[in-house]
């Protein structure tokens, strides 16, 4: 079946949306996206995307083409047109096509791009990963300063996950100075004495949608949440971790460089924490 995307406006067969060479998404990055999870046919945490997508565009003074409400209907549309039950919906805004390519920003008057499209994902919330816990390795953060925008500059991450694969385990979490600053694609946490702790917000680590999440319902949970740094050391010394993302949600850590967590299994508190996610994000979802 071929997929109907979306590109400016127009639904479109995936083999019959073109976007010009000259798009500075393509030639410079420069743009931002976003990822929002769908399960039972419904979109999680759909707001805080949207809140987040304005952001990004803000921080890059890049204008924001649709309305929320065009945004969802979009959404809602791609997802209806593909039969999404569990998947992912890919939304990305560029600064357009200015007819060349030049380092300063086009004219004002240039329409940004504007593209979605679905990935079925069946079994998106009961995958194996979940299950069994995942191991990482650290890489040294090279990345840019500004981490906090979600723009499409991701060939570090790509390199890093590349890295943790070849080293045969599942993901890379990011050090810089001594101290994790996150995931190649997912904001991370330990878990010490029954204490959550993740990195404070700033610009070393993008605003997780799901993090926010998870933090509110671990404190409605009654569950002591610290947000600071934390060393490698202090990972491999956890009694739990996991990480989370639009499409792993809670996704528990059995090993940080060789160093079993918790006997290697997935922990209480990580595992509750998934379960909470899940219902209460599956409640929310419209």
């Amino acid at each position: 079946m071929t997929r109907t995307v979306y590109l400016n406006g127009n639904y479109l067969p995936e083999t019959e949306a073109r976007v010009s060479i000259f798009d500075r998404g393509f030639l410079m990055a420069d743009g931002v996206y976003e990822v929002v999870s769908v399960l039972d046919g419904k979109l999680l945490d759909f707001d805080g995307h949207m809140a987040r997508l304005k952001r990004s565009l803000n921080e890059l003074s890049m204008k924001n083409p649709l309305s929320d409400e065009e945004y969802l209907d979009a959404h809602r549309r791609l997802v209806r047109d593909n039969d999404i039950t569990d998947g992912l919906l890919y939304l990305q805004v560029t600064r357009g096509n200015p007819g060349d390519r030049d380092f300063a920003f086009p004219p004002e008057d240039t329409q940004p791009t504007v593209v979605m499209f679905t990935q079925s994902k069946p079994g998106l919330a009961d995958n194996a990963g979940a299950a069994k816990g995942i191991r990482v390795v650290t890489v040294e953060d090279q990345r840019w300063r500004r981490r906090d925008i979600k723009t499409v500059q991701l060939l570090f991450p790509s390199l890093a996950k590349m890295e943790a694969k070849a080293r045969g385990v599942d993901d890379a979490w990011l050090v810089e100075d001594g101290f994790v600053t996150e995931g190649t694609s997912n904001n991370v946490y330990i878990i010490k004495d029954g204490k959550i702790i993740t990195r404070e917000l700033s610009s070393d680590i993008l605003h997780g949608i799901t993090r926010a999440a998870v933090l509110r319902y671990a404190r409605e949970a009654q569950m002591a949440v610290e947000e600071r740094s934390f060393t490698v050391a202090e990972a491999q010394a956890a009694d739990e971790a996991f990480y989370t993302s639009a499409s792993g949600f809670v996704t528990p850590v059995v090993e940080v460089d060789g160093a079993r967590l918790g006997g290697g299994t997935p922990g209480p508190i990580a595992t509750r924490l998934r379960e909470i996610y899940l219902e209460e994000a599956r409640k929310a979802a419209i």
